[in-house]
């Protein structure tokens, strides 16, 4: 049986991961993280050719899916991608699109409704199914601080942030009441220099992918419930929720 060291605290022993957007950005670095401390992975996104690149990092260890998580066979397509992996242990959503829209294009909007909330439901809720049935299991998934009030910018993208954190929550308490051994980490980073925020607009206090990936990893390990990554954001959100609607409404963003 294969195992390799997990930092100092623990071992992975035949442990499999499916990672949802593993083409580009976290999912990326999170899958080389994974990859390293002896993961079986499972790897999807709707692009095949950034997947075949870690799939060359260790051929015998890594399976690839396309999956758009929009379309309505994505969930049906994981199910096929865990067959293959042999099980899964940990479900990673990192799929997610996000654009600032201050002229609400209807495109953009409905958009980012399809990827982040109709596509999310779709993809957590088979690994919410699987892992039931399975009777244990791990769901981790990117949100964001931006679910944490709406955005003026970005509309769409803040509301179905909110919408992603509320339905981990829901499914969380959920699994307690059916008595399912099934574990949620929430990911809320702040900004992180990725494709996602690529354009003109210069956003403050960026995140290196490979830092986050590295603190995703670990409050995977911990188990933790919900990861504000990293403290400046931390300070900033709860700041944010203390504002009063009167005042929130009033800020420049």
């Amino acid at each position: 049986m294969k195992f390799a060291v997990q930092n100092s605290y623990q071992y992975i022993m035949d442990k499999t991961a499916v990672i949802v957007g593993a083409s580009s950005g976290i999912g990326h670095e999170v899958a080389k993280l994974l990859l390293a401390e002896g993961w079986y992975l499972g790897v999807a996104a709707r692009r095949e050719e950034p997947l075949m690149e870690l799939k060359a990092f260790d051929p015998e260890r890594i399976e690839v899916m396309t999956i758009d998580v929009t379309r309505p066979d994505a969930g049906e397509r994981l199910l096929q991608l865990i067959k293959r992996l042999g099980g899964m242990d940990l479900y990673f959503h990192a799929s997610g699109i996000g654009k600032q829209n201050r002229t609400l294009m209807e495109d953009v909007e409905l958009r980012t409704m399809e990827t982040n909330a109709v596509g999310f439901a779709r993809m957590i809720g088979t690994a919410y199914r699987y892992f039931a049935e399975r009777g244990e299991g791990h769901i981790a998934a990117i949100t964001s601080i931006a679910g944490t009030k709406g955005l003026g910018p970005a509309p769409s993208y803040s509301a179905t942030k909110a919408l992603q954190a509320n339905y981990l929550q829901a499914l969380e308490q959920q699994a307690r009441q059916r008595n399912l051994k099934i574990r949620f980490t929430d990911i809320r980073p702040g900004f992180v220099d990725t494709a996602l925020l690529s354009g003109d607009f210069s956003y403050p206090m960026l995140m290196r992918p490979d830092d986050v990936a590295r603190d995703i990893v670990s409050s995977i390990h911990h188990r933790r419930h919900i990861r504000v990554i990293d403290w400046r954001y931390r300070i900033l959100t709860f700041f944010w929720r203390l504002l009063p609607n009167c005042l929130w409404r009033r800020l420049k963003l």
